[in-house]
């Protein structure tokens, strides 16, 4: 029993660390951080430290296979550097609850992706999982509020949503012959370079992490170099590894939808800690999200083989 709820766990606990990003990136902009500064040091700085530790106690673990270049590569470019990239510029174009709400078409474009070019049939718990969660979270983010849709902020939203979907069929579909602790690290690495020429770290208000401030909303204050920190360890480095081992127990269709779970824990973290309150939609939306969530979950128990030919070549 323990093994069948290590996967849901794994993506719970990946989600509530992804929430962390947004609030701590709060106290970056309020140091003075452009948001692509702080997602390419974000990026910099998990990368590096992660390659570092697995050189020295798991050297084997950073190894890429000939074949697995490419695929390297093309995972930190869309499902790392994409993602973060992608949402920065669609929140210019757009309101965040909308643009967040493409971001998590997701778990639709992975069901789709899993039905229609891999012919394989998810449960149907995984469909209509998929569809509660969307659901809850066009609560969540009240999205018939401020319904100012730009042509190109729509465009990179959905980007950015099939950026993310990458991230989950491609972490499930990389096999056994890379550690994913090492497709992790190389993979968050590799969106630091893409990302240079982009945030242009040579000319980042570096002092700002010398600091302590307070986020524009209000609430605690903290030292720039903490929450700094704080993202990269538990918002980038855990809950990446979590998130890359939940999709491998998990299959894509379902872990992608435990992971929306994000924005429920995002918004916690904003309440406590930048005083962002939870309002009567959060809760609501946040409660019929978890639902949409656990119905996906019980794919893995409804359905036939946990890990179908499909899914690993």
């Amino acid at each position: 029993m323990g093994m069948r709820y290590a996967g849901p766990a794994l993506a719970l606990g990946s989600s509530w660390c992804f929430g962390f990003s947004g609030p701590m990136a709060k106290y970056l902009d309020a140091a003075g951080l452009a948001p692509m500064e702080a997602v390419w040091a974000r990026m910099a700085g998990a990368g590096l430290l992660l390659v570092a530790v697995l050189a020295v106690v798991r050297p084997q673990a950073l190894r890429i296979p000939r074949s697995r270049v490419a695929f390297v590569c093309l995972y930190a470019i869309m499902a790392v550097a994409g993602v973060q990239s992608l949402y920065f510029a669609a929140i210019t174009r757009l309101p965040v609850g909308i643009a967040l709400l493409l971001v998590y078409m997701a778990p639709v474009m992975v069901v789709a992706w899993v039905r229609l070019v891999r012919g394989a049939r998810p449960a149907p718990a995984a469909y209509a999982g998929a569809v509660v969660a969307i659901a809850g979270l066009g609560i969540v983010a009240e999205v018939w509020q401020e319904v100012r849709l730009d042509a190109l902020g729509l465009l990179l939203g959905l980007l950015a949503a099939a950026c993310s979907a990458g991230y989950f069929l491609m972490n499930d579909g990389f096999g056994a012959e890379m550690d994913p602790l090492g497709l992790v690290a190389w993979g968050m690495t590799g969106a630091a370079v893409v990302l240079i020429p982009f945030a242009r770290p040579w000319a980042m208000k570096w002092e700002a992490f010398t600091v302590s401030v307070t986020p524009a909303a209000g609430g605690q204050r903290l030292p720039v170099l903490l929450a700094y920190l704080w993202m990269v360890l538990v918002a980038t480095v855990i809950a990446y590894i979590m998130g890359v081992n939940a999709v491998r127990r998990l299959t894509a269709a379902v872990a992608v939808t435990v992971a929306s779970l994000e924005v429920v824990g995002g918004t916690v973290v904003a309440w406590a800690l930048v005083g962002e309150r939870l309002g009567a939609f959060q809760i609501v939306g946040g409660l019929i999200l978890l639902s949409g969530a656990l119905l996906a979950q019980t794919a893995t128990r409804l359905g036939a083989p946990r890990r179908p030919a499909t899914v690993r070549r």
